[in-house]
């Protein structure tokens, strides 16, 4: 059975950083793409940067140069190093991951506050 189990989120003061961690656990197939979500309450859960075949990313533009994702291909872990944070980025993260050939799973979500 496939795990994503997620770590790493908190509090922080704005401007600061945090590092959230994924790990996923049972995949027997290979993992196409890996992302990071997140969702406040009463919106839609959006897009905040995906990596794809372990080295194509993509991030959405609230956070591009502040957010770097990766991806380490032999513990089927990702990873979000978020910098720079602003109040706007509190939220629940979500790791998802696509297994292929489009088996979709998801983390159980980490909640990340920044306080100014």
């Amino acid at each position: 059975q496939v795990q994503l189990v997620e770590s790493g989120g908190g509090l922080v003061q704005a401007g600061g950083s945090l590092r959230l961690s994924c790990a996923a656990s049972g995949s027997s197939l290979p993992i196409t793409t890996m992302a990071w979500y997140r969702q406040t309450p009463g919106k839609q859960r959006e897009l905040v940067a995906s990596i794809t075949g372990g080295d194509s990313t993509d991030y959405a533009d609230s956070v591009k140069d502040r957010f770097t994702i990766s991806m380490d291909k032999f513990s089927n872990s990702v990873y979000l190093q978020m910098n720079s944070l602003k109040a706007e980025d509190t939220a629940v993260y979500y790791c998802k991951m696509l297994q292929w050939p489009s088996q979709i799973y998801w983390g159980q979500g980490t909640q990340v506050t920044v306080r100014t």
